[in-house]
């Protein structure tokens, strides 16, 4: 599988997560879940090394990465992170402008 094609899918399934997350639609449980998949997954995509970054792999990384960093509570009620993931996730979506400022590594 290419990275990106694997940045492709997974992008839409986290911004489901995350948007259905703040809204109370998914246990924190449950995102907690999907993003130790996801990394899973990822050892599985072979050459990731030889294959370049794009901005959206960048943004992915970024937000998955902050996801699993920050607390729960955080995650649910810090208003600088949820507008920050925010603007990250409606780029994934293809509905913003790519945030600039924000760069993810792959793990």
């Amino acid at each position: 599988m290419l990275v990106q094609h694997f940045i492709d899918r997974k992008a839409r399934q986290l911004a489901y997560y995350m948007r259905s997350y703040w809204q109370n639609e998914l246990p924190y449980a449950e995102l907690e879940c999907f993003l130790w998949d996801t990394f899973e997954e990822w050892s599985q995509v072979k050459n990731q090394k030889t294959q370049p970054y794009s901005h959206k792999e960048r943004i992915f990384w970024h937000v998955l990465h902050q996801t699993h960093y920050w607390e729960e509570p955080r995650l649910r009620n810090d208003e600088c992170i949820k507008t920050q993931l925010s603007m990250c996730i409606s780029f994934l979506e293809g509905q913003g402008l790519c945030p600039l400022d924000v760069v993810g590594i792959r793990p």
